[in-house]
């Protein structure tokens, strides 16, 4: 399994017990989705190894509590401290109207309602507070905030995404 092929679930950020359990910050608004993994991936030396999960649980409603079938002691915890862990981009759950995973919308055409064709979509930028689409138009990038008010709708059969950025954003970059 690749990467490219995967999403990010999460990381161990601390162990759990003497015995080998661990402790997974999830990467999810919903964390019990997670909680019928019989295994994940886990990203050593920028290779991703399946684990199997013996045991989990949620820990105060924010972390997964997790036992690996090879995990029993200290020192196997310990190795796994600050890695990531991954599943299938297969198992992520079908979305509809206009939510939508950011792997999904890269390369689609984009039009806004006031301005018209705008371009494709080239990339997400998620490293600031506000997510932003990257928008490539006429050699030139456009950044306009990710909110649900701009989102118009996602055609997923078309791969057109429509929005309506405030006024003089998209004037900004031209």
């Amino acid at each position: 399994m690749q990467k490219k092929d995967c999403f990010f679930v999460g990381k161990i950020v601390k162990k759990y017990s003497f015995k080998g359990e661990l402790l997974v910050k999830l990467d999810t608004d919903d964390p019990e989705q997670f909680l019928e993994m019989e295994s994940v991936f886990v990203e050593q030396h920028k290779n991703l190894i399946p684990f199997f999960i013996e045991k989990l649980s949620l820990h105060k409603s924010t972390l997964l509590r997790v036992q690996f079938e090879e995990v029993k002691n200290e020192a196997d915890a310990d190795a796994l401290l600050g890695t990531e862990l991954f599943l299938p981009l297969s198992l992520l759950p079908k979305l509809s109207g206009t939510k939508f995973y950011y792997h999904e919308i890269i390369g689609f055409k984009v039009t806004d309602a006031n301005f018209g064709k705008l371009g494709v979509v080239a990339g997400v930028n998620d490293s600031t507070p506000q997510h932003l689409f990257e928008i490539e138009f006429n050699g030139k990038d456009i950044l306009i905030p990710i909110n649900d008010e701009i989102i118009k709708k996602v055609d997923r059969e078309n791969k057109i995404l429509h929005l309506e950025a405030p006024d003089g954003l998209i004037a900004l970059y031209l």
